[in-house]
């Protein structure tokens, strides 16, 4: 008789246990290189989850080699695949374009997107000494892009349409000694794409006088990016918003995850915004008016969710 009850605890305890695992959703997470703060905004996500759901969310997170990747995954993962990408690749991975072209799958069609994550942020970084206020101001200064960098295309984009190709300086350099070259006065500023408040800007602000240059709106009309405010005191001596570009980023996944899952991923992000905020500034320049740069479809399960809290949809989101 105590053995068979000893058989029937064991069994008791191995049917808990069994129960806990299956209970818990376990997601893996895709979004950048280790040493991207993208990266470093999966692992606070992956907290939050976790604190969230009181552990009944474990989530991954994956290196990645950039958005492309992340989204060419799509044809070999499951429901429980979460990654990062600008929703413009969406678009041109559903359309099999730019570097889709010749690549389409039927899987491209089934992402769709949970929430909104901080966006690529232009910032035009130039020192109080070079007396650079104004783009206009930039002739004859010496700046440094980088290369092969979002931030760097960008950049030489923007010097073209706004009249200034061939008539400024680039160094040739990395964006990692950008600071440094900044407070030796090899360079009056660079150019620097990221999630504001960026590390690299705050590093310069607080070190050298800077000022982060603002484009007025025909500016930002003509790159044809997504407007964005900085608002003032987000780096040090900055005592005006600063208008400048974006490249949204979303959090996707595909619709073979269960819509119960997306709904738990959806409402716990935003449940635990006001935490991430404390714990990293960027996440408080996210707010439920950015759902609406999302320009592709979202998960029924997410949708669920933003109905309940009256967020903004448009017809393109269902």
């Amino acid at each position: 008789m105590k053995n068979l009850l000893k058989s029937l605890a064991l069994v008791s305890v191995a049917a808990t246990l069994a129960t806990s695992v299956s209970a818990q959703e376990r997601i893996t997470y895709k979004s950048a290189k280790t040493t991207s703060s993208y990266y470093q905004m999966g692992v606070q996500i992956a907290e939050a989850m976790q604190a969230g759901t009181d552990g009944g969310v474990v989530v991954t997170v994956e290196e990645s080699q950039g958005s492309v990747q992340n989204v060419m995954e799509v044809r070999a993962r499951g429901g429980d695949y979460v990654f990062t990408t600008p929703p413009a690749l969406v678009g041109l991975a559903q359309g099999g374009k730019a570097m889709f072209e010749g690549k389409g799958d039927p899987s491209f069609d089934t992402i769709r997107a949970l929430f909104p994550i901080p966006s690529l942020t232009m910032h035009f970084v130039m020192s109080a000494d070079s007396g650079v206020e104004t783009f206009e101001d930039l002739e004859g200064k010496t700046i440094l892009l980088g290369s092969g960098s979002f931030g760097a295309r960008e950049g030489e984009k923007y010097l073209g349409l706004f009249g200034l190709e061939g008539k400024v300086t680039l160094a040739d350099s990395e964006l990692s000694n950008a600071v440094s070259a900044l407070k030796n006065g090899q360079i009056d500023g660079f150019v620097t794409a990221g999630s504001y408040p960026a590390p690299n800007v705050i590093e310069a602000a607080a070190s050298t006088g800077v000022r982060v240059l603002s484009l007025s709106d025909e500016q930002v009309a003509a790159t044809k990016r997504t407007p964005l405010t900085i608002p003032a005191g987000t780096y040090a001596g900055q005592d005006a918003d600063i208008s400048t570009t974006s490249l949204p980023v979303v959090a996707y996944t595909t619709t073979a995850m269960s819509d119960d899952t997306a709904y738990l991923l959806t409402k716990t992000f935003w449940e635990q915004k006001s935490e991430l905020g404390s714990a990293a500034a960027w996440w408080n320049g996210i707010s439920p008016d950015m759902i609406s740069n999302i320009t592709t479809a979202i998960h029924p399960g997410a949708i669920r969710y933003y109905e309940e809290v009256g967020a903004p949809l448009t017809d393109a989101h269902r």
